[in-house]
C-alpha cells in the first residue's frame, strides 16, 4: 500500500498542522504493514502557479525555457504520486481563511481532466474515488461547525469539494483550533488532534 504525505505550512518545524500530518503519517506505518510513504513537501520544492503555458501542456513549452521545463516535470510527477497512492495525508496550513497557495498550485496540477476526473453527457465524474484522503488542519481561531465565522473557512470546506470532484467522498478531516489564541489553548487544540490520530486505523 502507498501513502502520499503533502505539508503545505510555511511555518516549518513551528507548525501544527505539519506536527499533525507527521504524526498521523505515523500511526498509519504502525498499523499498515509495509506502508510505502512518498514525502512532498510544497514549501521546500514549490510548484510554480499555472501559467497558460502550463495549460499548453509539455508539448507546447517555450523553446530554451528550462525552468518551465522543470517545472512541468515537477507537477507531472506531483500528478503521478497522487494517482498512485492509496492514501493521502495532507497537513493544511491556514492562511486569510484558505488554504496556503503553494497547497492550491499542488492542486492545479493534480486537478488533471482525464486522470483525476472526467466530463460525460452527464456531468463531470471523479476518477480517484479509490482513495483515502486525510486532512489535518491548524487554525488560528474557531472556525468549526456553530461558530460565529465558521462562513469564513475555505480551506476545509474547499478541498472538500474539490476532492469531491475527484469522485473521493470520504475526506478525513483532523483539526487543531484556536491555535494562535495563546499557548494553553494551542497545546490543549493539539494534544486532542493527537488523541483523535492515535485512534486511526488501518482502513
Amino acid at each position: 500500500m502507498k501513502l502520499l504525505h503533502v505539508d503545505s505550512s510555511i511555518l516549518g518545524e513551528n507548525s501544527v498542522s505539519r506536527t499533525l500530518s507527521r504524526a498521523t503519517v505515523e500511526r498509519l506505518r504502525s498499523e499498515i504493514p509495509g506502508l510505502e510513504v512518498t514525502y512532498r513537501d510544497l514549501v521546500a520544492e514549490p510548484i510554480f502557479h499555472l501559467t497558460a503555458h502550463h495549460l499548453a501542456g509539455p508539448d507546447q513549452d517555450p523553446p530554451g525555457d528550462q525552468a518551465l521545463r522543470d517545472d512541468l516535470t515537477r507537477g507531472g510527477a506531483a500528478l503521478d504520486e497522487f494517482l498512485a497512492a492509496d492514501i493521502v495525508v495532507i497537513g493544511v496550513g491556514f492562511y486569510n481563511f484558505s488554504i496556503p497557495s503553494q497547497l492550491k498550485a499542488w492542486v492545479d496540477r493534480i486537478a488533471a481532466r482525464g486522470k483525476t476526473f472526467r466530463y460525460t453527457e452527464n456531468g463531470p465524474e471523479g476518477l480517484a474515488g479509490d482513495k483515502r484522503v486525510i486532512l489535518t488542519i491548524s487554525r488560528g481561531g474557531f472556525y468549526g461547525a456553530g461558530t460565529p465565522i465558521a462562513s469564513f473557512e475555505h480551506a476545509e470546506s474547499y478541498l472538500r469539494i474539490i476532492f469531491g470532484f475527484f469522485g473521493i467522498e470520504d475526506v478525513e478531516v483532523i483539526a487543531a483550533e484556536g491555535i494562535n489564541i495563546g499557548p494553553a489553548q494551542r497545546e490543549k487544540a493539539t494534544n486532542e488532534a493527537l488523541a483523535t490520530i492515535g485512534g486511526l486505523a488501518a482502513a
